[in-house]
């Protein structure tokens, strides 16, 4: 790419950087025209997208190197090394290479389930016998393996089954003897158990089936264009909208931990695509779903079926056709064209493989060709194209001509590449730049292994915290049409590759539903928001709270007043200097003497900001310089009191990298609490930076088994917090997690208060699902009940 934008003439590039929409047309019309007189262009194309030179596609000889490694790990016992070597084998293995008379893929998934047998993973050791049986039906090997792992998980039924098919197909006299003995076994611990009452587990995984009925309609406002309303009153916890994507694409540092389709983390037994070695999956639904391939080793069982009855053809069926559910996908295959074992969609950035995806979807959808009329709008969403700067237009330029290149070698429909559809591709990229969401799943260690995380400290207390995983990137057609808000009253979130929305606040019928497309209020301050939006998204937020003034934001980085007995706030040039812009900007808000809170803080108003009225408090905030004590006037030194705060965080941070190797020494802790002191003598008491230290010191003293200053210390995180956020927010549920999991190891009835409040938040943002996205809510209820 490099290469391409350094050999653009300086007039082209010029003429790129300074186009508006209207100039499209003739700037991709002219780099098309450069870049078809230069060769390393073709090269590169041919280099992404011929199927001979590409790297992704499949490999024999690499897969019997793997195998070979995968079986020296497991005859030396190292179920890990060897299960990791045959699910590399089962990457590159080509769906229709053999191996001393046996399918190649086949056996890797035979030999994967061995491991997973031997590691008493017999769920993943069931799932790949029935891959391996799908492709080779009488595979004796297979069905063995099948009917073991059935009979240990007591499926008694089943396991009779697999063996007596296993007996028939396999050949050796030795192994049919074995195969009978094994039928013995398991045929007396049926007997067994034939009148033992049944047992039923509950399956918690099972997503709700949550209506909603909030009609919504697309409304214009002035200032932020197109947005979504609703028709009538919306109670908290309302379900609100759910989508499935347009199209999608797992990013790039995902691609190992994450499936290709559903974006749920995966499982050992992943299933590689059956025509290139880059996308995993976690089932062969979800392959079928992305690829729509299906490939069957030897379809007709003619061999296996004249020997058997009817109930073992029954059996036989079941276990080795594709089930008709996988069988016909409803979605169009958003990977089909990529699955060639070819370079550009490992290659290149995400949003231009999703532009690919949207496109050929377009296509597909009609008939297999795209002409000028039905080329212009892919998706009805607004871009920025103007606002980019130059170097990201001729970059978005050379992409989209990329792209369409490689596109060319897809068979299945005809596209031209010249300036319009260029300049199509161009707008569309810039439509998901801007309108794309991040698809994040969260990530905590509370998630697996609760019991042994609940008792991993003396104290018994789960105190790390809880983050979202930022795992694919996709196009939702109406989920993109919701405007923002720095304070949203409505939360997004993903189930598999599904949007849901739901009301986190009571929200009036006609008002807008905005959500947050970055950092809230509380989590950075307002010019730090503003910023972090232009930059990404192209737009000035004037969203209420960053129009007015609001507590969060005068608190957030402030400092405290050189008077240690004084409330008052101090701050540096940079947030009083946009804080006083918005009086500037916004008249109105000294005219109607309007501060507005976002958060029900009456009396830290009165006795902190609030001197003698809101119009003596604006008047103060337009008159007072940097460095001086908004309340009684003190002066406090910005330059050196930023110094002390800057020196008394490397302690801080010692603490933290003690943290995560859970080893924290008396005077590492010492030196923090220390530390601590200086923050609160510096910084205001609602200083977000105090919060983080004081969560600091309560993991820290957790580790250390004093339960009592780690319930003090999380009690004070979670005060300043509830000045910063709403009190109801999700960042308070997930520090009330903490607290509650400190006071049921010290064994505090409290503990049962907090967990009901922590439901009540969770329940606000995730509904009847919270249980389902946070499994660790069950464990602290079940643990209350030991109180």
């Amino acid at each position: 790419m490099e290469t391409l934008k350094s050999a653009v003439p300086e007039t082209l590039k010029r003429m790129i950087g300074e186009s508006t929409p209207s100039d499209l047309p003739l700037t991709c019309s002219s780099l098309l025209d450069f870049l078809l007189q230069f060769n390393p262009f073709h090269h590169m194309v041919e280099d992404l997208a011929e199927p001979e030179r590409g790297l992704c596609g499949k490999n024999k000889d690499e897969a019997l190197k793997l195998k070979k490694k995968g079986n020296q790990f497991f005859l030396a016992g190292d179920c890990a090394n060897a299960l990791a070597s045959y699910s590399q084998a089962l990457r590159v293995a080509p769906m229709d290479a053999d191996d001393m008379d046996k399918n190649l893929v086949a056996t890797l998934y035979m030999n994967r389930a061995s491991v997973f047998h031997k590691m008493n993973l017999l769920a993943e050791c069931l799932r790949d016998c029935d891959r391996a049986l799908q492709i080779s039906p009488s595979y004796a090997k297979a069905w063995y393996r099948r009917g073991r792992a059935n009979a240990s998980l007591g499926n008694y039924e089943d396991a009779i089954h697999d063996l007596n098919v296993a007996k028939i197909v396999e050949s050796s006299l030795s192994g049919k003897r074995q195969i009978e003995s094994e039928l013995k076994t398991i045929l007396d611990g049926y007997n067994n158990t034939i009148n033992s009452p049944a047992q039923h587990t509950e399956d918690t995984l099972n997503i709700l089936d949550e209506s909603h009925q909030i009609e919504l309609q697309c409304v214009t406002t002035p200032d932020k264009g197109r947005g979504m309303a609703s028709k009538n009153d919306i109670p908290p916890a309302s379900l609100i909208h759910t989508e499935e994507p347009f199209a999608a694409i797992i990013l790039k540092q995902c691609r190992e931990t994450h499936c290709h389709y559903c974006f749920n983390e995966l499982s050992a037994d992943k299933v590689p695509c059956t025509s290139c070695s880059i996308p995993l999956y976690c089932s062969k639904y979800c392959q079928l779903q992305a690829g729509g391939v299906s490939f069957q080793h030897n379809p007709k069982n003619h061999d296996i079926q004249e020997n058997l009855s009817s109930n073992l053809e029954k059996h036989v069926a079941k276990v080795t056709l594709v089930a008709d559910s996988e069988r016909d996908t409803k979605q169009i295959p958003e990977h089909k064209h990529e699955c060639q074992g070819v370079n550009w969609p490992a290659i290149l950035p995400p949003e231009i493989v999703l532009a690919g995806r949207l496109l050929v979807k377009s296509i597909i959808e009609r008939g297999g060709s795209l002409d000028n009329a039905n080329f212009r709008q892919i998706v009805d969403l607004s871009h920025h194209y103007s606002t980019m700067p130059p170097e990201s237009k001729l970059e978005l330029h050379i992409y989209s001509i990329v792209l369409l290149s490689c596109l060319r070698y897809f068979k299945g429909f005809e596209l031209k590449i010249n300036g319009f559809s260029i300049e199509q591709v161009v707008i569309l990229v810039s439509q998901i730049r801007v309108n794309s969401m991040t698809i994040v799943r969260m990530n905590s260690n509370e998630d697996h292994g609760l019991e042994h995380q609940f008792r991993k400290f003396s104290s018994g207390a789960l105190t790390s915290n809880v983050e979202q995983v930022k795992v694919a990137q996709a196009i939702y057609e109406t989920g993109s049409l919701f405007n923002h808000s720095c304070q949203p009253k409505i939360h997004v979130y993903f189930l598999s590759r599904t949007l849901f929305i739901r009301a986190t606040e009571f929200v009036a019928a006609g008002c807008p539903l905005e959500l947050s497309y970055g950092p809230q209020v509380g989590q950075w301050g307002c010019k730090d928001r503003i910023r972090f939006l232009e930059d990404e998204y192209s737009f000035r937020c004037h969203c209420s709270v960053c129009s007015e003034l609001n507590l969060s934001d005068l608190v957030l980085n402030a400092f405290h007043c050189v008077k240690q007995n004084c409330s008052g706030i101090v701050f540096d040039s940079c947030v009083l200097n946009h804080e006083k812009q918005k009086i500037k900007h916004y008249p109105s808000i000294a005219s109607t003497s309007r501060l507005e809170p976002h958060l029900k803080v009456d009396n830290f108003i009165n006795d902190a900001i609030h001197y003698g009225g809101q119009d003596t408090f604006l008047n103060s905030l337009s008159s007072v310089n940097p460095g001086y004590c908004l309340k009684c006037g003190s002066y406090r030194d910005i330059e050196s009191s930023s110094a002390a705060v800057s020196k008394a965080w490397k302690p801080i941070r010692r603490l933290r990298d003690a943290l995560g190797s859970e080893d924290v020494s008396g005077t590492t802790l010492s030196d923090a609490l220390k530390c601590l002191d200086l923050l609160r003598s510096t910084l205001h008491a609602y200083n977000k930076s105090i919060a983080e230290v004081e969560d600091s010191l309560a993991q820290a003293f957790c580790l250390a088994g004093d339960t009592p200053r780690a319930m003090a210390h999380c009690k004070a995180s979670i005060e300043i917090l509830e000045k910063l956020y709403n009190p109801n927010h999700i960042v308070i549920g997930y520090e009330l997690v903490k607290l509650a999991s400190i006071q049921l190891s010290s064994g505090e009835s409290t503990a049962v208060d907090t967990i009901n409040r922590v439901g009540e938040i969770f329940s606000r943002y995730y509904g009847s699902q919270a249980d389902i996205i946070f499994p660790y809510l069950q464990f602290l209820r079940r643990q209350t009940q030991k109180l």
